[in-house]
């Protein structure tokens, strides 16, 4: 009887080995090498941190926000996926409340495989990629507007009283 019961922890234990490699904590280094090997994925900044990117929109990023543990990564994923691996692994997967309004996971590098980051980053890519590039920046994204008019006072001294007058 106490063979059966040290089988399963025997077993638990041996999982999280194989999971979670001694001495194989990974960085931010091997989450940009994992990523560039993805289509048209460059390595940028976001928000001053090192990131990547795909048609402009970020993929993964170091955290900025200090709410983010140490030796984690910032990586974009639809809300509804982020549900299902907040519940299935709260110890590699966290979300902060600086975080939650985005579209995003934050994923403790030290407690996750290369090849589980390696997935994240594919479903990141898959999310990110299906959306529209993003905007270069406002002034090359905005249509070109008509200049108002000047306004020119009649001498009356009231807002009624100015007449536009155009720019010749």
């Amino acid at each position: 009887m106490g063979g059966s019961a040290a089988e399963p922890l025997k077993s638990a234990i041996s999982r999280c080995r194989r999971d979670y490699p001694i001495g194989a904590h990974l960085s931010m280094a091997a989450v940009i090498e994992l990523g560039l090997e993805l289509p048209d994925v460059v390595e940028s900044s976001y928000y001053g941190a090192r990131a990547l990117k795909v048609n402009g929109r970020m993929l993964a990023c170091a955290p900025v926000n200090k709410s983010a543990e140490a030796n984690s990564v910032v990586v974009a994923m639809p809300r509804a996926q982020r549900t299902t691996l907040l519940r299935k692994s709260p110890s590699r997967y966290y979300i902060t409340e600086h975080y939650a309004a985005h579209p995003v996971m934050l994923i403790r590098l030290s407690r996750i495989s290369r090849a589980e980051l390696a997935r994240a980053l594919r479903s990141a890519w898959d999310f990110v990629s299906s959306e529209a590039p993003a905007r270069r920046s406002p002034s090359t994204s905005r249509p070109a507007t008509t200049a108002r008019p000047k306004l020119r006072s009649t001498g009356r001294g009231s807002a009624k009283s100015k007449k536009r007058v155009s720019r010749n």
